[in-house]
């Protein structure tokens, strides 16, 4: 059952996340490759035109994520893939401003649910002693991507510049799509990679955990309980910290001086690390059983890398840098144990909405740190005060996490 499961689901749904997370961040590789100039784009505008993604992706997450939960994963994610395959091409295409603006929304709206719909695929097809590990196999779709990306990237946008880097990287989803409506089921009793005995297994198992979890009786309840308001908080600060690194580490280099295929090298190895990071967090969370030491710890660490960082300023450059690598990993560690933690906090009647209510939440987070980033790095003139803007999120984060209770009580509203 684990290798059919883990070498044909898995595979799948990570390279799925992979393509969407590529269409989504390659953005600050076409804002450091001219793509600003060309078009006349004033840095107010670009900062927002980055941003805007996360806007489309917090307003529909919740409808796209029940649609999931109560419908299919499947056709929900074989649409988005072709509608986000054509959204990230037409980037390489439009020239008008406006245009632009509602491409970079649309495409968020698109995606605003393929996370939490493949976490309820996930939890339909792997145990709770495995779903640290699975969970954190999709979210390496993030770090693993931004590897090839920026390196990928910074080699296209010097060579053909940023309008065909946009085009060929948009392409890929829309292919996908076919082979992602070929290999996947929305559960076990619909596939071919279990056989009816491991059909039966699997699902007693899933049923007998859900039975761990105390019950909610709706949505409404769920969404407004204190514990989805704190982990939506603390969901927030992460994500703020988190995008205001990514979306503007390539243009923050640029800044040294480095030409932009340095640029994609040296952008690529903060998820190197993270990638690498991340196995070992899961890995450690599952074998224990304990998610809430797997998170707050790695956050708390990275905001301290991030004050470092500053510390060092432009005094030692290497030094510096490798203190963001580290920051960069300390970000990503949590991830797969956070997301299994949040499908043992909520029943499954109501766990796809919360999950999206909670991550459309780290979209709104990701916006603020998109645009208040880049609007401190022009308003500066330098990205020191983001250093810290970015250390304060990810503190609160952890401090908010490190006051929560490993275990939802029998109350739901507890």
């Amino acid at each position: 059952m684990r290798d059919k499961r883990w070498l044909v689901l898995l595979p799948v749904i990570f390279i799925t996340y992979s393509l969407a997370y590529l269409d989504r961040a390659n953005y600050s590789f076409g804002a450091a490759a001219g793509m600003a100039e060309d078009l006349a784009i004033s840095p107010n505008a670009s900062s927002l035109l980055g941003a805007l993604f996360f806007l489309g992706y917090f307003f529909f997450q919740v409808p796209g994520a029940l649609y999931a939960q109560n419908h299919s994963v499947r056709r929900l994610i074989f649409a988005g893939l072709i509608g986000w395959g054509a959204l990230a091409t037409a980037m390489g295409l439009l020239s008008d401003i406006t245009h632009l603006y509602a491409a970079r929304f649309a495409l968020g709206v698109v995606e605003s649910a393929v996370l939490p719909a493949l976490l309820i695929l996930l939890a339909r097809w792997f145990t709770r002693a495995e779903r640290a590990r699975v969970s954190s196999i999709l979210i390496l779709g993030n770090p693993v991507t931004l590897i090839w990306m920026s390196v990928l990237s910074g080699y296209l946008a010097n060579a053909l510049g940023w309008r065909l880097m946009f085009i060929l990287e948009g392409l890929p989803a829309i292919l996908w799509a076919f082979v992602w409506w070929k290999l996947v089921a929305d559960r076990p009793s619909e596939s071919t990679l279990l056989s009816p005995a491991q059909q039966t297994t699997l699902t007693a198992t899933l049923a007998e955990e859900q039975r761990g979890i105390p019950p909610v009786p709706n949505l409404r309840a769920a969404l407004t309980s204190p514990r989805a308001v704190a982990l939506s908080l603390q969901y927030f600060c992460w994500s703020a910290g988190l995008y205001g690194f990514v979306l503007w580490l390539p243009s923050i280099l640029r800044n040294y001086g480095s030409g932009l295929v340095a640029v994609g090298w040296l952008s690529a190895a903060p998820y190197a690390v993270a990638a690498l990071v991340m196995v070992a967090v899961s890995a450690l969370s599952d074998r224990i059983l304990k998610r809430k030491i797997a998170i707050w710890p790695p956050l708390l660490l990275g905001a301290f890398c991030f004050v470092a960082s500053w510390w060092v300023g432009g005094s030692n450059f290497w030094l510096s840098f490798a203190l963001l690598v580290a920051a960069g990993g300390c970000m990503y560690a949590p991830y797969g144990p956070f997301f299994a933690w949040l499908s043992e906090t909520f029943p499954r009647n109501v766990a796809g909405g919360a999950t999206a209510l909670i991550n459309s939440m780290g979209a709104l987070g990701s916006f603020a740190g998109t645009y208040v980033v880049k609007f401190l790095n022009d308003w500066n003139g330098s990205p020191d005060v983001s250093y810290l803007t970015m250390a304060g999120a990810l503190a609160l984060s952890a401090v908010i996490t490190a006051c929560l209770a490993e275990k939802v009580s029998a109350s739901p509203a507890a």
